[in-house]
């Protein structure tokens, strides 16, 4: 294991959230087999304090499974120089036969994470809490995933030897490699440009008519939209956007633009990619919860206010990618 300071804090931090979810769940069963809000009984008040208990602490650790996932990305960034032939987090991941797996989880977890503090949001202004077995449901559904998520990263952090030689981006983002990744950056920038900013542009054309028009139909589209939108952003970072940044045509690597050479940039891009995506997906998520009277008008506010957050998100994700293809001296022959 390497005693470096992000390393510590995740290690530490996963530990803790793994306790707090496992006794949240124990919880958050009892409240799903007894809760009955038209109840006046003794059970039912302590149900109804417990669920303060429940909310606060899920809170805290939802909050940290969000931000845990650029931790992970900054620690692995950090550690990458103790490593043989590593050059970015691309060498830190490929350190550990489980790296990858544990981004995976972090960025499935940044999604649903993210999606029960939304939920929580919303129940919390109704006063019947119509709800609180939704949000605990999915309470039970997550905890599995933080508990290994947690145990992949222990694995991860507790097989680092600084005596490793790993691979790094320049052998698996290459037009030559054989691995997926390879193919991902051999596809076409000029198609690949077109397809980014065409379907970038409809985006945000649809968000605004869903902000305009109250159909359920148009935020189901969006949050389609969206997601298609997040696998043709990733591809389009290792495509082209990647190769302005770094001003060399075979540099495809989608971690090196975290680096402070290239100004940190990668963190308000992947930010703003993500934060986009995920409002314009919970927006739809929460369509259905307007039949319940006690959160209608909540839910058409609430929608609106993370439409305007989505369009923000994806604006912001395509002036970062824009910003070195219209102002840097590189050229790229299509």
């Amino acid at each position: 294991m390497i005693l470096h300071p992000g390393v510590i804090a995740l290690f530490l931090g996963e530990g803790l959230v793994m306790a707090m979810s496992l006794y949240a769940s124990l919880l958050g069963s009892t409240l799903l087999r007894h809760w009955d809000i038209n109840s006046s009984s003794e059970a039912q008040l302590r149900l109804e304090r417990r669920t303060y208990l429940i909310s606060t602490l899920m809170s805290y650790v939802m909050l940290y499974e969000v931000l845990s996932m650029f931790l992970y990305i900054y620690t692995l960034e950090a550690i990458h120089m103790v490593f043989v032939g590593a050059m970015c987090a691309t060498g830190s991941l490929n350190a550990n036969d489980v790296g990858w797996y544990a981004l995976y989880l972090k960025m499935a977890l940044f999604f649903l994470s993210a999606s029960w503090m939304a939920i929580n949001y919303i129940d919390n202004r109704a006063e019947d809490y119509p709800l609180i077995k939704v949000k605990y449901r999915l309470l039970l559904f997550i905890t599995p995933l933080i508990v290994l998520n947690g145990i992949i990263l222990m694995r991860y952090f507790l097989g680092l030897k600084p005596d490793i030689i790993t691979s790094c981006c320049g052998s698996l983002f290459s037009d030559e490699s054989k691995k997926v990744a390879g193919d991902i950056s051999a596809l076409p920038i000029k198609t690949m440009m077109y397809t980014f900013y065409a379907w970038a542009a409809s985006l945000i054309l649809l968000i605004v008519v869903a902000i305009i028009r109250k159909g359920g139909v148009f935020k189901y589209l969006v949050a389609v939209g969206s997601l298609v939108f997040f696998f043709i952003a990733l591809l389009s970072i290792v495509s082209f956007v990647s190769i302005y940044f770094y001003e060399l045509p075979t540099h495809h690597c989608p971690f090196d633009i975290l680096q402070q050479t290239y100004g940190y940039v990668g963190y308000p891009l992947y930010a703003t990619l993500f934060a986009g995506v995920f409002f314009g997906v919970i927006s739809a998520v929460v369509q259905p919860l307007r039949r319940i009277p006690s959160l209608a008008t909540t839910v058409e506010t609430t929608q609106r206010v993370w439409l305007v957050l989505a369009a923000t998100g994806i604006a912001a994700f395509v002036a970062i990618c824009t910003w070195p293809i219209v102002f840097s001296n590189f050229h790229v022959d299509m």
